[in-house]
């Protein structure tokens, strides 16, 4: 507690006049600073999305740019005005800079995907339906007689649902089929169970589940008259969420080839492919560089260590890094920021000890489909895209040598 007192008064002499009541200066009241609590780190927040407003999705294009992605097309290809509007739309949506090297980019994709076919046929298709229906029947214990019943009654269309399943041609049709025997025959929702076999399409072939997670992140520029899964096997939902995958993140590529290898293995396997190949390098084991460095169940990390993150937590010593700290950084490896992790700066730091090594490689990664009777890799397809990409490129009069953007 703080006390304020004044100075005492002189003693006056003997039956003086009383003098003036003296009046004490002000005093200016003592504050005593309490000690600042120690400020408490607060959890950090995740980070927010900011989304900027999507354009409307206005069928007018601006004139030049237009002319220059028609005049961008391979000549075999039909309704080009309808394919470069639905394409300057989404580069629109996803500010992406409207230039040929980017232009070239998605049509060298859509080229080799799907040949210029919003919803394009897939050989064979019927055979490898009734094979997924086999299989799911097995699974779920469901009688062939209950089976064949359910099929055979009559769908929407009039047709069974048997014979539908016979003239299927594109994974849209197959698509729609299994959305309506989950909704119309009695065994179909223990069939498919919150499953659609499908799960890729359009002319780009674009993953469903990439296609539903971006558009929470950013609005989707046109209206959906039935499902977004829908609108993936159109044209304009093919092109805008192709481009997104191929586009609308930044890579620390020097070589356009790269994006490519990703749109096919996943964002930044080439980055990752590379970042094993030093790790391989560094621990003297060899690494499957196919650009994955977790495993991964239903697309979250799994708790069963890869063979990549084996190998690293047996290195923490030459790291110096704890466990703990590398998996905190691997976890980062689907980021834009994981080439500026302490663990990445590591592993390439004692890599280039015996020698520089590259930032970026081609994931080795087989192609696995039912679609597909040969062996393909993500190596072929990323050199045969880049053909395209070229071949465009000579075609709006750019040259050779042009970087990722």
């Amino acid at each position: 507690m703080v006390v304020f007192t004044t100075a005492c008064a002189t003693t006056p002499p003997p039956k003086p006049p009383s003098p003036p009541p003296v009046v004490p200066p002000p005093v200016t009241p003592v504050v005593i600073e309490q000690p600042k609590p120690k400020p408490v780190r607060p959890k950090p927040a995740p980070p927010k999305v900011i989304v900027p407003p999507a354009p409307p999705a206005a069928s007018a294009t601006d004139p030049q740019i237009h002319a220059l992605v028609v005049k961008l097309f391979p000549d075999k290809v039909q309704y080009k005005d309808g394919w470069a509007n639905d394409i300057q739309t989404a580069f629109k949506a996803l500010q992406v800079p409207p230039t040929t090297e980017n232009f070239c980019a998605v049509i060298a994709i859509i080229g080799q995907e799907s040949g210029f076919q919003a919803d394009p046929v897939v050989p064979n298709l019927p055979a490898i339906a009734w094979r997924e229906i086999h299989q799911r029947s097995e699974k779920y214990s469901i009688p062939q007689t209950v089976l064949d019943w359910s099929l055979n009654t009559k769908s929407q269309d009039g047709r069974s649902y048997h014979t539908r399943i016979d003239a299927l041609k594109t994974e849209k049709e197959l698509s729609d089929l299994v959305e309506e025997i989950i909704e119309s025959v009695p065994a179909g929702n223990k069939l498919f169970h919150n499953y659609n076999p499908v799960h890729t399409g359009g002319p780009m072939q674009v993953s469903v589940a990439f296609a539903e997670g971006h558009a929470q992140v950013r609005p989707y520029p046109y209206p959906i008259p039935r499902s977004l899964r829908s609108e993936v096997f159109t044209r304009r939902g093919g092109i805008y969420f192709g481009s997104a995958i191929l586009l609308d993140y930044p890579v620390p590529y020097q070589d356009i080839l790269y994006r490519f290898a990703d749109f096919n293995a996943g964002r930044y396997s080439s980055r990752n492919a590379a970042f094993q190949h030093a790790l391989s390098r560094v621990s003297g084991q060899e690494i499957a560089c196919d650009g994955d460095l977790l495993r991964y169940k239903n697309g979250n990390p799994s708790d069963e260590p890869s063979s990549t993150l084996k190998i690293l937590l047996s290195m923490s010593t030459t790291l110096k890094m704890s466990d703990a700290d590398i998996q905190r950084d691997v976890l980062l490896e689907k980021a834009t920021n994981f080439h500026e992790t302490t663990l990445y700066t590591r592993v390439f730091g004692l890599a280039e000890k015996t020698g520089q090594m590259p930032r970026a490689t081609l994931p080795e990664i087989d192609i696995k489909s039912p679609k597909f009777k040969r062996k393909l890799t993500t190596q072929w397809f990323a050199t045969r895209v880049d053909t395209r990409f070229r071949t465009c490129l000579q075609q709006g009069g750019v040259g050779r040598g042009v970087k990722s953007k």
